[in-house]
């Protein structure tokens, strides 16, 4: 799975375990497989920093358990640099050179 990176640790996505019913919403609309489920069917977030804070998940999240400022990241960086007529690797976005399986997959955000 290829393994984006805006800039590390500074995610506004924020996950109040407490208020999650494990819906799996956030699993289905997250492009970057941000969360996965832990034992008890709740979600996590497995991969802070593949964030682009792109909202999908708190807004469809039914027990609002998901917090994030949308278009603060690496989503709003992408739809600015194309409303300008640039390129949308203005995201400073970047594969994980860790990750081999990612010379074949591009990321969507880039």
């Amino acid at each position: 799975m290829t393994r984006l990176r805006y800039l590390k640790n500074v995610v506004t996505l924020a996950l109040d375990e407490e208020k999650c019913i494990g819906c799996g919403l956030c699993l289905t609309v997250c492009p970057h497989a941000v969360f996965s489920t832990n034992g008890d069917k709740r979600v996590r977030i497995a991969d802070r920093d593949a964030c682009m804070e792109c909202g999908a998940c708190a807004l469809n999240c039914p027990t609002e358990a998901l917090t994030v400022n949308a278009g603060v990241g690496c989503a709003a960086a992408v739809i600015n640099s194309m409303l300008g007529g640039g390129s949308p690797t203005g995201c400073s976005c970047s594969i994980d050179p860790d990750d081999a399986s990612s010379v074949k997959k591009r990321p969507t955000c880039c």
